[in-house]
Parts: structure tokens; C-alpha cells; sequence
């Protein structure tokens, strides 16, 4: 199966066409998030990898299908889905929520015996096994706006209009629930490298409960800052893709598809 498959291309969108040959990287996005907001890193990362971002149900194009509230059936979905790209190394990038789904997806793929992603890169969320007790989900729905606007990532634009709230709104309390109420396996472990970054001043991520990463996986493991807050990847473009390219190549040369 390919990107561009009935199955795939439901859950995946392609903004700039990459290389014919060298890793495909899928871009998890945040909670609330779509594709479309990986429009700018997926281009400025189409010289170094394939790179499609994946569209959540509930939102733009998907927005009449029910959203997940629950992780766990939503990385059941979409490791059937990636497990069918096996004509190139596989890598995955998640923000926030993303990076928790792209854990919960590998772990899938490493347990079904076959190709599986070559690194997880974890972006501004704590390991799975640094808790919280958050649920923010039950907020009623201005509380819940102020939330949004608070931690940055939405167009301000967008909170202010009444129609536009009404439409995102569904979707991401979904999506907050389904994280909020995930129960990882405390011992939960992959056998790719992980790689966590954060913003220095990340109100929803510590380094040391990004150092808790290490953990979980059999791999190696590196925590890379940068300066910014929750969405630092908004502002620190230029710096994420630089580590990323290193990344990218630096993993995927010893991993091939077979």
C-alpha cells in the first residue's frame, strides 16, 4: 500500500512531494490539531524525507466522521493503516498528544513482527509514565475556549468567532478526553530510539518528565530544548527542522525496508 492508496489517503495528506528514495516521516498532531498545521514543517522537511501529516476524523475534510475519545481504538486505526507503507523506512513525529499516539502506534507495529517505524520523535508531551491528573475535557465550553487560547496553537482569529468555536469544539474535547483518560502500561517500552523535545518553558512538560522517556524504549534516547513555550515548533521552525534533518539522518541509514 502507498500514501496515495483509498485506505491511506483517507487518514494521510501529502503537502509537498518528497525524495523517491530515503525515509517517509508521519507528523502526529496535537490534540484539537489537523493536518493542514504541519503545512509549513512538512515542506521545509520535503528535501530530507516523504512527509505526510495525518488527519484525525472530526475535523476539516473528516469533520462529519465521529472523533476519537479514546487513544486506544485511534492507534489501533492508524497502526493498520501505517503498517501497510513498508516501500521505504518509516518515521514518526508527534506533538503533544501526537507523540503519545505515535508511541501507542509503535508499540502495535513492533508486536505485529513486522516493518516498524525507525524512530519516534516526541514533541512537547511528558513520557507516558509521568502522570497527571488532568481533565480538562469536563471544562464547560468558555472555560474550556479560555483553555485553547491559554496554551497557544490556535489562531486566536479562530476562538473569536462563534461558528468556527462551535465546529472545533466537538473535536477537541474529544481529543483531550481520549489523552486526558489514556492508561498507559507503566512498564510500556518500544524498541525504536526515542527522541523528546520541548520548549524551555513548556507549562505541560518538564524535563524531567521528558527525561522519564528514556524508559520506554530498549533504544537509545536524547532530550533536545527549545526556547518557547508549549508550541515552541511555531516560532523555533528553522531550529525543529534542523534537528529533525539530523535526526532523520542520522537514524535511518541503518534501517531498510525489506
Amino acid at each position: 500500500m502507498t500514501p496515495s492508496s483509498t485506505e491511506a489517503g483517507q487518514w494521510l495528506r501529502g503537502f509537498q512531494p518528497g525524495p523517491s528514495t530515503g525515509p517517509r516521516l508521519i507528523l502526529l498532531p496535537h490534540a484539537g490539531g489537523s493536518a493542514s498545521f504541519f503545512v509549513p514543517l512538512s515542506r521545509a522537511l520535503s528535501q530530507v524525507a516523504d512527509v505526510y501529516a495525518v488527519q484525525y476524523p472530526g475535523r476539516q475534510d473528516r469533520r462529519l466522521e465521529p472523533a476519537f475519545t479514546e487513544l486506544a481504538p485511534l492507534a489501533d486505526r492508524l497502526a493498520e493503516v501505517l503498517a501497510g507503507l513498508d516501500d521505504r523506512p518509516l518515521a514518526v513525529f508527534g506533538h503533544s498528544m501526537g507523540a503519545i499516539l505515535g508511541f501507542e502506534v509503535i508499540r502495535r507495529l513492533e508486536s505485529a513482527g513486522g516493518p516498524a517505524p525507525f524512530v519516534l520523535v516526541a514533541s512537547g508531551r511528558r513520557a507516558p509514565s509521568a502522570f497527571r491528573d488532568e481533565a480538562y475535557h469536563r471544562l464547560s465550553d468558555p472555560a474550556f475556549v479560555a483553555e485553547m487560547g491559554t496554551l497557544g496553537g490556535t489562531d486566536p482569529r479562530i476562538l473569536a468567532e462563534p461558528e468556527l468555536v462551535e465546529m472545533i469544539l466537538p473535536p477537541t474535547r474529544a481529543d483531550y478526553q481520549a489523552i486526558e483518560t489514556y492508561a498507559p502500561e507503566p512498564d510500556a517500552v518500544i524498541s525504536a530510539p526515542v527522541v523528546a523535545m520541548i520548549g524551555d518553558s513548556d507549562p505541560r512538560v518538564t524535563t524531567a518528565e521528558a527525561e522519564l522517556w528514556r524508559k520506554h524504549t530498549t533504544a537509545s534516547f536524547d532530550l533536545r530544548h527549545f526556547s518557547g513555550a508549549h508550541f515552541y515548533l511555531l516560532d523555533q521552525q528553522p531550529a525543529l527542522v534542523t534537528a529533525l534533518t539530523q535526526v532523520l539522518t542520522a537514524t535511518s541509514g541503518a534501517h531498510t525496508t525489506t
